[in-house]
């Protein structure tokens, strides 16, 4: 009996409740987000791009060597791609960078037993063709004319520029954010992904209205028939030669814009932009807690 009231009288355990998990709700918007003419502009400008660059290139292929200047200085051009043969005979492609040299055989200068800049499937036509080069060249250069005069005029009477384009300086002030989001490749969620980001909103600001004009011009500069009703494009752009350098630096700032316009594309969602950019309708996915 003494041994029973001994015994300690047994102690309630807490016992701790697990909380509930709340999943996240998600719902979906659809946005209306790019209007027809935005749509039909871009659609325009991607065969416009493809074949300018590739005629381009053939042009280039003709005689592949930069200058600066009015004149070619065939002796100290600042880039030149070209076949060279060694002192065994073999030859090689080289492309020289302000007095530098690098061996590109294979992709640069002479591939596939062919001594040309730009190898055969990166040219518009594939042969070496120049006068063809020059007519796809010409005719689509108009075209992309055509279509950024069209377009930019709609963007300034729709406010297209002023209400989407233009960045805000709370925009610029996010910049760094923005800059380690796209990094880490964090992309616009909810009501942010309504709207352009600051990013893209520079960098189509700087295409449409810097980069596009700078190439439309300094191609117009490489014309004598138009230097010699505007002689002022010779003054501008410092000659026919250092036009051509401008102009093929530009041609390449496009290939960069297209490289991470695409990657971007890809990366955000890319059945959603490219059915917005076909129907205009965007799907924006918020998530909340029911």
């Amino acid at each position: 009996m003494a041994h029973l009231m001994e015994s300690p009288m047994p102690v309630a355990e807490a016992v701790s409740t697990p909380e509930p998990i709340v999943a996240p709700h998600v719902t979906t918007e659809r946005v209306y987000r790019h209007r027809l003419p935005v749509r039909i502009s871009h659609w325009l400008n991607v065969p416009c791009l493809f074949i300018l660059i590739m005629s381009g290139l053939q042009i280039f292929n003709a005689h592949p060597a930069l200058y600066w200047g009015d004149r070619s200085d065939r002796d100290q051009p600042l880039l030149s791609i070209r076949p060279m043969k060694t002192e065994s005979g073999e030859t090689k492609g080289i492309t020289t960078v302000l007095g530098h040299q690098f061996d590109t055989t294979g992709v640069l200068g002479y591939s596939n037993g062919m001594g040309r800049a730009f190898p055969a499937w990166a040219t518009v036509p594939s042969a070496k063709w120049l006068a063809m080069g020059r007519q796809w060249h010409l005719f689509f250069a108009w075209l992309f004319v055509i279509n950024g005069v069209l377009f930019a005029a709609y963007a300034f009477i729709s406010r297209h520029v002023t209400k989407d384009l233009l960045p805000t300086g709370q925009d610029l002030k996010n910049i760094p954010q923005a800059v380690k989001d796209h990094l880490r490749l964090c992309h616009p969620q909810g009501n942010e992904a309504k709207r352009y980001n600051v990013l893209q909103k520079l960098a189509y600001v700087g295409v449409l209205f810097g980069l596009a004009p700078l190439i439309v011009l300094t191609g117009l500069t490489m014309s004598p028939t138009i230097d010699a009703v505007f002689p002022w494009l010779l003054t501008i752009f410092g000659g026919r030669q250092a036009a051509r350098t401008i102009h093929f630096i530009a041609c390449f700032s496009f290939v960069g814009f297209i490289i991470i316009h695409v990657a971007q594309v890809m990366l955000s969602g890319f059945f959603n932009s490219i059915r917005s950019m076909v129907t205009g309708y965007f799907i924006v996915r918020h998530e909340g807690v029911k």
